[in-house]
């Protein structure tokens, strides 16, 4: 198989080496999304009204279904071309690339006709004011033209990981964001175009990105090499991808919707708890944007070694993900809550919007590792193939969890606290439940490679070509 500089052979080499210089491109392209979306905020915030600024704000959430589902279903691509290059199957890396384009492509063509139609009706059924309604349709529907590129760069990302490649996406990132910073200052402020000059910048960035991604698959040798010629579905292919993607891609939809819920239940306590909890999960974002990265990292190591046989690594690589996502949760996480009241000044020097948003991060910070242990399961399940498993776990013990807490616990202990309580402890339920699975399925992988191998050697002319024990080669 046909590699490039770029690309790290996750099959071999130290785990816990591979893993951090797999993991920190992502960190960076992960913060780096945040920081882009920041300046976007910033730059409306001080050259516009504070009406153009609710207008993208409250775009949000209703963006984010959307992009959580798409990320997901990305995830089945991931998981299957990082199999095939594990088991050095170039032929079907071939059909999993090009069906993945195709589909990102088509797909993101009809996902963008739905979704620029349905954005004033979903508005309007999320109670957006009036005044600020026309603005925000604008800014949707302008993004959403843009959700073909937007998926071509994820599918794309998600085969450039499966690769070991997470160096290029992260490049790509920053070349599309940068033209984005530079388009919002020439838009807003020279233009004066307000909304729509935010939403075209993005909208160029998502182009920018995707069209890297795809001139850079098409120009390579490696077995990363896109072939207009051949662009076409493979159905088989596509339906293993959904049969992976579209549990996660669900599970991304139905945790913004429980967090929909539990940001109503903040909406009661009033504006000031409302500013606080907004400041406190900005910080919180810059946070999860860096530990996530080893969700993903454990797909790819999970799902290259389980193609490529190597049961060993396949331990130690989700041994290491577990080990480096605690790790940066607890001692990030500290850090942040130490920093807490400057960052917070950020956002609102009030102190009263201050002391609401480090109550957040004085119970959620302080038990972040829980999260990254629920992270570090759900990904090494998906990439041990069990990606329904993954997400049924997760809606279960965090997003059903929180609505029984909401509807059943929070009216007879009303407080800030008790309501954010419900997500360390849907954390914990999540990573045990999900940690338990994981170890009983690669018992389970190992008892059935063993009875492969005693059948062979028992019944058989000997041990077949490139099968590799559960302990290592022999």
């Amino acid at each position: 198989m046909a590699q490039d500089r770029f690309q790290l052979d996750l099959c071999s080499g130290p785990v816990f080496r591979r893993v951090i210089q797999f993991a920190i491109p992502l960190i960076l392209t992960n913060v780096l999304q945040i920081l882009f979306h920041t300046t976007d905020l910033v730059v409306v915030g001080q050259f516009s009204t504070h009406e153009s600024l609710a207008a993208i704000g409250c775009t949000g959430s209703l963006f984010n279904l959307f992009m959580n589902m798409v990320i997901g279903i990305s995830i089945g691509a991931n998981v299957l071309s990082a199999r095939y290059f594990g088991a050095k199957g170039p032929e079907n890396i071939r059909k999993t690339l090009h069906t993945s384009v195709a589909f990102a492509a088509l797909g993101g063509i009809g996902l963008s006709i739905v979704t620029f139609f349905a954005a004033e009706p979903l508005l309007k059924l999320m109670d957006t004011p009036p005044e600020i309604l026309p603005r925000s349709c604008l800014y949707l529907r302008i993004t959403f033209l843009a959700l073909p590129f937007l998926m071509l760069y994820n599918f794309g990302c998600s085969i450039f990981r499966a690769a070991g490649d997470t160096k290029r996406p992260f490049l790509f990132l920053a070349a599309g964001g940068t033209v984005n910073v530079l388009l919002n200052l020439f838009f807003v402020i020279v233009c004066g175009l307000d909304v729509m000059g935010v939403a075209i910048a993005t909208a160029v960035s998502h182009v920018i990105s995707a069209g890297l991604i795809l001139w850079t698959m098409i120009r390579t040798k490696s077995d990363l090499h896109l072939d207009i010629r051949h662009l076409r579905i493979d159905t088989r292919c596509l339906l293993s991808m959904l049969r992976i993607g579209v549990p996660a891609g669900v599970q991304g939809c139905c945790f913004a919707l429980s967090n929909m819920v539990i940001q109503s239940s903040i909406n009661s306590f009033g504006s000031y708890a409302m500013a606080g909890m907004t400041a406190g999960g900005g910080v919180e974002a810059l946070l999860y944007s860096s530990q996530v990265a080893f969700h993903f990292t454990a797909i790819s190591f999970v799902a290259q070694n389980m193609g490529g046989k190597h049961f060993k690594r396949v331990r130690t690589s989700m041994i290491s993900c577990y080990v480096y996502e605690a790790a940066f949760s607890l001692i990030l996480a500290y850090i942040f809550y130490f920093f807490g009241e400057p960052l917070l000044r950020l956002y609102d020097p009030d102190p009263h919007v201050i002391e609401w948003g480090l109550l957040r991060m004085k119970i959620m910070f302080t038990t972040y590792f829980l999260l990254g242990l629920m992270d570090a399961a759900t990904g090494c399940l998906r990439g041990l193939g069990a990606s329904l498993m993954a997400a049924a776990f997760t809606l279960s013990g965090a997003c059903a969890l929180r609505l029984v807490w909401v509807w059943f616990i929070l009216p007879h202990y009303r407080s800030m606290e008790c309501l954010l309580i419900s997500y360390p402890v849907s954390w914990g339920l999540v990573a045990l439940m999900a940690t338990t699975a994981v170890i009983l399925i690669y018992r389970k992988m190992v008892r059935e490679q063993c009875a492969r191998f005693v059948e062979w050697s028992t019944h058989g002319p000997g041990v077949p070509k490139g099968f590799r024990f559960p302990g290592g080669p022999r």
